[in-house]
């Protein structure tokens, strides 16, 4: 998702339309598919063979830490690492482990028949602190080796004029310290994922990430979510009697745009907080970053659906808080795996900017984007942006750009640097490119098909403002 900070939602993974990883999947039910040196830590690597007699593994104690090699769904051995143990339900162990080299949304729990137990590697920190010593090359005392006292009256000067110089850091030192002690909590928090696979409509998702479901529900292996109202269930009859009282065939809120069977629905997370808040849930699986679950009120949703004589099913969905100091237009963006590299996410991202039209301001999503959501957005910029240099042949600023398109100034920026269609000449970015140039980048971005139809929305601003903003920069 987007990042945020304060009471905003932290950052996107947002999936992108057409780099998900081979190894996240969704199965549809009908058919569809500088290094420091320590002088007070010894860390040594073991290698240990094992022989693999009539007990297997049960000769071979694995730990938490444990590198070892794992079959993976190529059938192929890829090195991972333990990072937690249970007892299934037939009182078997399994593990958590972490592939080298793929991302996190790939771990997953296995039992030990998947290991190669030939290939072992034991990483042990020893931690063992030697007794430091210090050393006073004088008598004891002494302040230079000669015999003579320390001069304290000095030294209480070299302090206060050291404490003064640092003074002015301390506060953002402090402030980082934090910052990253709260990360690496969250991040030993949600390592291991609670939820294996969730049920929603026609389609069972693999999950990729931890999420806060409440503790009765996230030791499910599976999770069952009604695709209307979101509310979750630990067992598939719940679902079904469930299903028979739900009177909701789409999302709660105002519906806003339709065109054929692809709409959206805005729903303000103060009126519609349980809805909004199971929301973040669900997108949580797929997120590896987003903090915020239950502070909804700020917040309104956009929720796209795609529809069926059985009702409005939901494709994916942004967030954006009600009012934006810095100007974002997007907080939290996920189009969900069934539906990914279908364009969906491209068509939420336009919807976005077509808000910001109507409300005439400028916008940008919340930063740091993720990798997957700079991939997302860096797509949507290029096309939109190439398909206007097109158009007026190549004469027209950035800043005209920017106001034409409300995208950032900067962000128009960095998509022509990374095109490299831009120089930087007299103090001034000169946009460079031949039409050959420009239609042969047209051939690769200008493969999306739907589109949003500005005419359909039908939305305004409930404070619209008396002109329109102007982009600063260049």
């Amino acid at each position: 998702m987007v990042s945020s900070s304060s009471a905003t939602e932290t950052n996107i993974n947002s999936p992108n339309d057409s780099n998900v990883p081979d190894g996240s999947s969704s199965r549809s039910k009908v058919g569809e598919n500088g290094s420091k040196k320590q002088t007070n830590t010894t860390t040594t690597t073991k290698t240990t063979t094992a022989a693999m007699g009539e007990n297997g593994a049960k000769d071979i104690k694995l730990e938490k830490g444990t590198i070892i090699f794992c079959k993976w769904r190529d059938d192929q051995y890829h090195k991972c690492e333990i990072l937690d143990k249970r007892e299934s339900e037939s009182g078997t162990p399994e593990y958590y482990v972490h592939y080298h080299e793929y991302n996190r949304r790939l771990d997953e729990w296995v039992d030990d028949s998947k290991f190669d137990f030939s290939r072992i590697e034991v990483d042990s920190n020893n931690n063992k602190h030697s007794a430091t010593a210090t050393e006073s090359h004088g008598g004891e005392g002494t302040a230079n080796g000669t015999g003579a006292p320390a001069n304290k009256k000095n030294a209480r000067i070299n302090k206060r004029i050291f404490d003064e110089m640092n003074n002015t850091n301390q506060k953002g030192v402090d402030e980082e310290a934090k910052l990253s002690a709260m990360e690496k909590e969250h991040e030993e928090i949600t390592k291991v994922k609670n939820i294996n696979v969730v049920e929603l409509g026609r389609y069972e998702i693999d999950a990729w990430y931890f999420s806060p479901y409440p503790e009765e529900f996230a030791k499910c292996d599976k999770l069952y979510l009604c695709e209307f109202c979101l509310k979750y269930m630990k067992k598939k009859t719940t679902l079904n009697r469930h299903m028979l009282k739900c009177d909701l065939r789409h999302p709660p809120g105002n519906e806003i745009y339709r065109n054929g069977n692809i709409s959206m629905f805005e729903i303000d997370g103060r009126h519609n907080k349980i809805y909004c808040q199971n929301l973040c849930l669900l997108s949580k699986l797929f997120l590896d970053h987003k903090t915020l679950y239950y502070d909804v009120d700020p917040f309104l949703f956009y929720v796209m659906t795609e529809s069926d004589s059985r009702g409005c099913h939901i494709v994916g969905y942004f967030s954006k808080e009600k009012d934006s100091p810095d100007g974002y237009n997007l907080a939290c963006i996920l189009t969900l795996p069934p539906y990914q590299r279908k364009g969906f996410g491209k068509l939420l991202i336009s919807f976005s900017y077509e808000l910001s039209k109507k409300e005439s301001k400028i916008g940008t999503p919340e930063k740091p984007l993720s990798d997957l959501g700079l991939l997302s957005y860096r797509s949507y910029w290029t096309q939109v942006i190439l398909e206007i240099l097109r158009k007026h042949k190549g004469n027209i600023s950035i800043l005209d750009i920017s106001n034409m398109t409300s995208i950032r100034t900067e962000d128009v920026i960095s998509t022509l640097q990374s095109l490299q269609l831009i120089r930087y000449w007299k103090g001034q970015h000169i946009i460079s490119i031949t039409p050959k140039a420009l239609e042969e980048h047209l051939k690769v971005y200008s493969k999306q098909t739907t589109k949003i139809e500005p005419k359909c929305i039908h939305w305004a601003p409930l404070n619209p403002p008396a002109k329109k903003q102007r982009s600063k920069g260049w």
